[in-house]
């Protein structure tokens, strides 16, 4: 009668060993999957990180001190340097310009920009840097956005010498548009101080 509770006791160790095993397999599969993974790689189902369409979405709107010019689809103003004519760029990583103004880089496989409220379609284009990456242009220039410009609709990089050439912003026939923004005062829906 003592046989029962004999086998119920190898039974109950089985079963842990079991468990111990299958806890060991677990474990070891796992430090093989996070082994696999890359440091700073995308956590699965995410999106890498870069250019978006909406950076290359092309609109015409109004921007505080400076009127009707080109804002991307987030409502970021839109300059071009005046060095560029023609699409040869000269703002690049390499010279640290891209820092202060990032370009407007088309997401990997799209090859042209999208022409959003009051733009012309048939002017915009694509030219392509230095490391052959394509950057958008309107009208033959190269488009950038301004890191120290304080939200979308404004221009606080309009008039700034640097990199060779003078930034501006630009018109929805693709001209720039010089000359330093002028007061808040003046504007309707002021009250923004340019640096």
């Amino acid at each position: 009668m003592n046989a029962p509770t004999h086998t119920g006791r190898r039974h109950g160790q089985s079963l842990l060993a079991l468990a111990a095993l299958a806890t060991t397999v677990s474990v070891l599969g796992a430090c093989a999957s996070a082994a696999k993974t890359k440091v700073g790689s995308p956590a699965p189902g995410s999106t890498p990180s870069g250019p978006s369409k909406a950076s290359v979405t092309v609109n015409a709107a109004d921007v505080v001190g400076v009127g009707r010019v080109l804002v991307n689809g987030e409502g970021r103003t839109l300059y071009l340097l005046s060095s560029e004519k023609g699409g040869k760029i000269t703002c690049t990583d390499d010279n640290g310009c891209t820092k202060m103004w990032p370009p407007s880089e088309m997401p990997s496989g799209m090859t042209g920009g999208i022409a959003g409220q009051g733009v012309q379609a048939s002017l915009l284009g694509t030219a392509k840097g230095p490391s052959g990456d394509l950057y958008l242009t309107y009208g033959g220039w190269p488009l950038y956005t301004y890191s120290r410009d304080p939200g979308p609709a404004r221009a606080a990089g309009q008039g700034i010498s640097s990199f060779g050439g003078t930034w501006s912003v630009v018109s929805p026939a693709g001209a720039p548009i010089t000359g330093a923004p002028s007061s808040p005062a003046s504007t309707a829906g002021g009250g923004y101080r340019y640096p």
